[in-house]
């Protein structure tokens, strides 16, 4: 309880609950506005941060990250434009429902069920972290190697075209993490003799290239997109009745939401489509299902900012990002002289409840903004994207300089920006390559401590039964695209038959 205490008192600073709140609001304008993103806000954020205290920054992150969940689905009801990823489930009913002359009705289901939802999961989250943590304390290098080794085979169901796609990309980000001299022998890799790169790379212009420059690149292509808006005056709250016919849905989706959320690199974006099909599944009105239902509303925006929760507690009790936005979270805690991980919550567990109150502030403050807000976000969808993309070059330059006062810094951001411009018209996705770059230095790290323990005696690492059940669990995860097209193509076989 002392810890508790202290951590929740180091957000009565009234800075720090102005920054939370600040998070908060950027969050949600950041979801709304077409194109942009959680983590391009946050990675343009992080070098910004360098000079706060370590709990106001991870706080202000953490707040935008479940702000910026619940903001994409703003712009998915008015204008069927999904703002962030997880909210494109929502648009399918919620769309239809302000089509009918219902935008309000619309966003307080939305606004009320990602409440639930994420607080669900941060109450999940303040019991899972620590016990899972407990147990981490007894792995060794050779069972965080097989953690890690696991979590880049789960990149492969992140978002974009294809698994193959995804692994490409997350082995991209492992090749940029070996460069610079390795700890152990101290031999230099892919320096090419420039002296910038001895280090390695600074992953924080490549995260401000590849999340913002990158977007603003691929959304000069669309700039001529016009959208039907639809106007919302005022936010209404779902009456006690509806909740009650809503319960089970909301609580399915929460607990759904929360266990997608805990397992590595899956993310909220799958969390909103399976709370979606499984609130249609569960629904005795599957034909009112894309015409403006209530549950197609709720089921995928109970899931996705449950998954919000969810993912903190691999990235904090493991230090292994739980989806792309906490990969950046991570980065920055990396940046402030943090090692994520099971110490970190049993030497500083006043910072893990410090965390919490800030996302449990952040959950109750977007659900006074979206109901009081309403107006003022559906003005917000009429920013023209002319303005705002110079705006996010700016903070770009002045972002990647900032982080180390370095023109070297100002090149990989800006040549990062192509390589994500590029990816992303090809179909891959940049946040398995943040991950690779993230995880990559873990699996590199952990694989020669392990080697030096058994002297370079790879088939000793089989000792471990953890290590053999990371191992399936791998397997498994690599070979489930190839189950799921399998089952596919049986499906349509036995169909045309």
């Amino acid at each position: 309880m002392e810890a508790v205490a202290e951590g929740l008192g180091l957000l009565l600073d009234p800075f720090n609950i102005a920054l939370i709140l600040g998070g908060v609001v950027i969050g949600v304008l950041v979801g709304a506005l077409p194109g942009l993103s959680s983590p391009m806000a946050i990675a343009l954020l992080i070098p910004f941060t360098i000079q706060f205290e370590p709990v106001p920054a991870i706080s202000m992150m953490a707040a935008l990250y479940c702000a910026g969940t619940f903001g994409g689905s703003i712009t998915a009801i008015l204008i069927n434009a999904p703002g962030a990823p997880p909210a494109a489930a929502t648009a399918l009913d919620g769309y239809p429902m302000a089509k009918k002359g219902e935008p309000g009705r619309a966003l307080g289901l939305a606004t009320v069920s990602s409440v639930t939802g994420g607080v669900f999961s941060l109450i999940v989250f303040i019991f899972a972290a620590p016990l899972l943590a407990s147990v981490a304390l007894e792995f060794r290098p050779q069972e965080y190697f097989a953690l890690a080794v696991f979590a880049l085979s789960m990149l492969a169901s992140m978002s974009g075209r294809s698994s193959l796609r995804n692994l490409i990309s997350g082995a991209v980000g492992v090749l940029i993490g070996t460069i610079g001299l390795h700890l152990t022998t101290g031999v230099e890799r892919f320096t090419f003799d420039i002296p910038e790169l001895e280090e390695g790379i600074n992953f924080v212009p490549v995260l401000i290239g590849l999340f913002a420059l990158g977007e603003m690149l691929n959304q000069s292509q669309v700039l001529d997109k016009a959208f039907e808006r639809i106007r919302a005056t005022a936010t209404k709250l779902p009456s006690i009745k509806e909740l009650k016919e809503l319960k089970f849905t909301i609580l399915r989706s929460s607990v759904l939401g929360t266990f997608i959320g805990i397992l590595p690199a899956e993310g909220s974006t799958v969390a909103a489509i399976m709370g979606y099909n499984e609130a249609k599944r569960w629904s005795k009105k599957k034909e009112e299902f894309g015409s403006g239902t209530p549950e197609g509303i709720v089921g995928p925006e109970a899931a996705n900012n449950a998954a919000a929760g969810g993912a903190m507690v691999p990235t904090l009790a493991l230090g292994i990002p739980g989806s792309g936005s906490t990969a950046l979270i991570l980065a920055a805690l990396i940046m402030h002289g943090f090692r994520p991980g099971p110490y970190l919550i049993n030497e500083t567990p006043e910072f893990i409840y410090a965390i919490f109150g800030a996302m449990l502030v952040a959950n109750l403050g977007f659900l006074v903004i979206g109901l009081v807000g309403a107006k003022f976000f559906s003005l917000v969808t009429f920013v023209p994207s002319r303005l705002l993309w110079p705006a996010v070059f700016v903070f770009s330059m002045v972002g990647s300089y900032a982080y180390g006062a370095s023109m070297f810094d100002v090149w990989v951001m800006l040549i990062s920006g192509i390589v994500g411009f590029l990816m992303m018209r090809h179909g891959f996705s940049p946040a398995p390559l943040v991950m690779g770059l993230i995880l990559g230095k873990l699996v590199e790290e952990t694989f020669s401590q392990a080697m030096i323990i058994h002297d370079n005696n790879f088939f000793r690492l089989f000792e471990s039964p953890i290590v053999l059940l990371f191992f399936a669990l791998t397997l498994l995860s690599l070979s489930s695209p190839l189950w799921a097209l399998f089952r596919d193509r049986r499906r349509a076989a036995k169909e045309a038959t």
